[in-house]
C-alpha cells in the first residue's frame, strides 16, 4: 500500500523516459528499473495488484527517486550504471543468472590449464561455459594428464610433484621451449573443440582391459572419464555450420507472467539452456521488459558476451547493439530462424508447467481445505489451528499448536505451550481442561498483539 509521500509523487510524474530508483524504510535503493514512460510505468507499482516477489517489493518500497532522460538508448545505459553501482537486491533475486565454469589456456610465458568462472581480455584461450562442474573438474584433470603444460607455480630449481608424474612439462627447474608448449596447446585445443575420438578409442580400449584383468574399480573410473568428456566436449548437438559465438533470446508472456528462453551456442553446438521468469504489472510492456533483461543478463559479473545475440522481431536492433556493444540480428529464414522458433515454444513449455504446478498446488493446499469446511458445514476459512496434548504419564503435560494458512503450513506459527493445569494420572490427562487451559492463552496472546498494534 502506497504511503502518503508516495502518494503525492506519483501525482508528478513526468511522462518522460528515464530511471527509477525504489527504496526501503532505511532509504537503501532495493529495485532499479527503466521505463519510456515514468509516469505509467511507477504508477503501475502502487495502482495495480502485484503477485509473488514483485508484490514483496512492492510492501518494501517507501519512497523512489527518478532519473529522466531523452532517449531509450540512454535509459538502457542508465540503468546499466545504477544497476552496478546499488547492487539492488530484487534485481538480483528477479532476474538473477547461474554462471557456469570455463576451462581457460592461460596466455603466459609459462601457460597452464585451470577453471575459472570470470572470462578476462587477457589474451586467453576460454571454452564454456559448461553446465556440469563436476564434468568440467575432471574434463580438466583429464587434459592436465594427457596434454600437460604447467601444474607447478613456475620455477623453483627443482623438479616439481607434477613433474614426476608427468603432469608438468618443467618450468619448475628448467626453461620449456616455446615450441612445446604451443604443440601442446594445439591439441588441447583440437580436443575441446570436438576432436575426441581418437581419446575415447584410448580410453575405451584401457576400459575393457582393466574389466578383463578384473580391475573393476579402475574400469568404472575411466567409464566416469568418458561420460565426463562426453559432457564437456561430445555431447552438445551440432547445429551451425560455423563457428560464430551466438546467444539466442526469446519469450512468451501469458497471465500477467513473462518467460524468456535463452539458448547458448558454442563451438557451433548448443550448449546450454537457460530460463528466466518473473511476473509483469498490469502496464509493463513485455517488449521493454524483454530488451531490459538482455541488457541486464549482460551486466553481472561472470557473463561473457558472444559475437551475435538473435532476438525476434520488433525490437530496435540497432540501439540495443549501441548498448551491448555485439551484433543483434534478427533472422528470417533457415537455420537460426528455427532455433529462435524453438526457443520461444522452450518459454511457452516452461511458463505453462509453471501454471500447471500452481493449479495442482492449488488442489493439495486449499483445495483440501475447503474440502475440510465443506465437510463440516462452515464457510471457507483461511486459517486453520490445530492442538495436540501430550504428557508423560499424565504429568508435565504440554500442547503443541499447528497453523495452516490456505493449505499450507505456516511454520513461523507454530507454538508450543507448557500447560499449568490438573491432569489426572489415572486417565493419563484431562484433554478437554488442556484444551480449554491453551485456548483461552492463545486467546489472551492474540489480544496482547492486537493491543500493541493499536497502541
Amino acid at each position: 500500500m502506497a504511503t502518503q509521500l508516495i502518494e503525492n509523487k506519483l501525482k508528478l510524474l513526468p511522462e518522460k523516459p528515464g530511471c527509477y530508483l525504489m527504496k526501503d524504510i532505511n532509504g537503501t535503493v532495493i529495485y532499479v528499473g527503466k521505463s519510456k514512460n515514468l509516469k505509467n510505468r511507477v504508477r503501475s507499482y502502487f495502482k495495480s495488484k502485484q503477485v509473488g516477489r514483485r508484490a514483496e517489493l512492492v510492501r518494501e518500497i517507501r519512497n523512489y527517486d527518478i532519473i529522466t532522460v531523452s532517449t531509450d538508448k540512454e535509459a538502457f545505459l542508465l540503468e546499466i550504471t545504477l544497476i552496478k553501482k546499488y547492487q539492488p537486491y530484487y534485481n538480483v533475486q528477479l532476474k538473477q543468472g547461474t554462471g557456469y565454469p570455463y576451462i581457460e589456456i592461460t596466455r603466459e610465458h609459462d601457460p597452464q590449464t585451470r577453471l575459472t568462472s570470470i572470462v578476462h581480455k587477457d589474451g586467453g584461450y576460454y571454452f564454456g561455459p559448461y553446465p556440469n562442474v563436476y564434468a568440467a573438474q575432471a574434463t580438466l584433470k583429464f587434459i592436465q594428464k594427457v596434454y600437460p603444460l604447467r601444474r607447478c607455480h613456475g620455477y623453483q630449481g627443482r623438479p616439481c610433484l607434477y613433474y614426476h608424474m608427468g603432469q608438468c612439462l618443467g618450468a619448475c627447474f628448467k626453461k620449456v621451449p616455446q615450441k612445446e608448449y604451443d604443440e601442446q596447446i594445439k591439441k588441447i585445443k583440437s580436443f575441446l573443440n570436438g576432436d575426441i575420438a581418437e581419446v575415447k578409442q584410448d580410453l575405451t580400449a584401457k576400459m575393457e582391459k582393466a574389466s578383463e584383468q578384473l580391475e573393476f574399480e579402475r574400469a568404472a573410473e575411466i567409464r566416469d572419464q568418458l561420460k565426463y568428456i562426453e559432457e564437456t566436449v561430445e555431447k552438445q548437438k551440432i547445429i551451425s555450420n560455423d563457428n560464430t559465438q551466438r546467444d539466442i533470446f526469446n519469450y512468451y508472456v501469458d497471465k500477467s507472467w513473462i518467460s524468456i528462453q535463452i539458448f547458448f551456442l558454442r563451438q557451433a553446438k548448443l550448449l546450454r539452456r537457460e530460463t528466466r521468469m518473473f511476473p509483469l504489472t498490469d502496464t509493463t510492456d513485455p517488449e521493454d521488459a524483454f530488451t531490459s533483461f538482455i541488457v541486464q543478463f549482460y551486466g553481472q559479473r561472470n557473463r561473457v558476451l558472444p559475437k551475435e545475440v538473435l532476438i525476434p522481431d520488433g525490437f530496435d536492433n540497432d540501439t540495443l547493439a549501441e548498448v551491448l556493444k555485439v551484433s543483434v540480428r534478427t533472422p528470417q529464414r533457415g537455420q537460426k530462424k528455427s532455433l529462435l522458433d524453438m526457443a520461444k515454444d522452450n518459454a511457452k513449455l516452461k511458463l505453462d508447467d509453471k501454471f500447471r504446478l500452481l493449479e495442482l498446488g492449488n488442489r493439495k493446499t486449499m483445495g483440501a481445505q475447503k474440502e475440510i469446511f465443506d465437510a463440516l458445514g462452515l464457510p471457507y476459512g483461511h486459517i486453520i489451528e490445530s492442538f495436540d496434548h501430550s504428557h508423560i504419564q499424565g504429568a508435565d503435560p504440554v500442547s503443541a499448536l499447528v497453523v495452516f494458512k490456505d493449505g499450507e503450513p505456516d511454520k513461523t506459527s507454530y507454538r508450543k505451550y507448557k500447560l499449568k493445569g490438573e491432569v489426572e494420572h489415572q486417565n493419563g490427562g484431562d484433554e478437554v481442561r488442556n484444551t480449554r487451559e491453551v485456548v483461552r492463552r492463545v486467546m489472551v496472546d492474540f489480544c496482547v498483539n492486537i493491543r500493541k498494534c493499536l497502541i
